[in-house]
């Protein structure tokens, strides 16, 4: 189990996760913004602990993702994406016990190309 916390302290998450099967970035518009390196697990895996009432959600383009940050300090803690919103992606820069910069095999997710948006 790990603790996710956005910068502040008003929001906190724990996650079930033994590993880090993925890691990832992504090139969609709002992630190459934040810059965030990200990881996923299913829905039942992310629990919001500390500050529900502190998130606000962010949607766009088709309005199908979710995208949550702390309305205190502004930070990208979490989000459920449009291509399986069955799982939860989150931030590993809140998660204290991991080191982003030390992460290799990080994976560039080509959201920029999202397979939904295609015709």
């Amino acid at each position: 189990m790990k603790k996710l916390k956005c910068h502040c302290g008003s929001v906190e998450a724990e996650i079930n996760i033994n590993n880090l099967d993925k890691v990832l970035r992504c090139n969609c518009s709002i992630c190459k913004r934040r810059g965030a390196i990200m990881s996923m697990v299913n829905n039942n895996d992310f629990k919001i602990t500390k500050g529900r009432d502190k998130l606000s959600l962010y949607q766009f383009h088709t309005k199908v993702a979710k995208h949550f940050f702390c309305s205190n300090c502004g930070v990208y803690t979490h989000h459920h994406p449009r291509s399986n919103p069955a799982k939860t992606g989150f931030n590993l820069g809140c998660v204290d016990d991991i080191n982003t910069f030390e992460l290799k095999d990080v994976l560039v997710n080509d959201g920029n190309n999202h397979p939904l948006d295609k015709k």
